[in-house]
């Protein structure tokens, strides 16, 4: 089974922890070179990021990173819940409105001189 590219890949050479690295991707090279940076400032943003094995230190700042994902995917779905709610209880009191307007007022044609 082929699989067809929608995108051309691209090879960008990025430096996370003081290492470079040749990457191919589908995306932007600009994008790749944003998520190296950020990785490579949380591997620099490590205690005693020096004294680290290489490894450890990218290893350490991927826990880091996937920590930060997991809490926002847990404010999303917090936010989420949020707006479900209010959506919920803004169309209660938007039916409960409704049902207290006459109907006449709703059915344009049995009005007097409508029509």
């Amino acid at each position: 089974m082929s699989r067809r590219r929608s995108s051309p890949r691209h090879t960008v050479t990025v430096a996370v922890g003081g290492e470079k690295h040749v990457l191919r991707s589908d995306v932007p090279p600009e994008y790749t070179r944003a998520v190296a940076a950020h990785l490579d400032e949380v591997v620099r943003a490590l205690p005693g990021f020096r004294t680290l094995e290489p490894h450890r230190a990218v290893l350490l700042a991927a826990l880091s990173v996937t920590d930060e994902l997991f809490r926002a995917r847990e404010e999303v779905r917090r936010l989420r819940d949020e707006v479900e709610h209010r959506t919920a209880a803004a169309a209660e009191v938007l039916e409960g409105a409704l049902e207290d307007v006459p109907n006449a007022s709703l059915a344009g044609d049995d009005t007097p001189g409508g029509g």
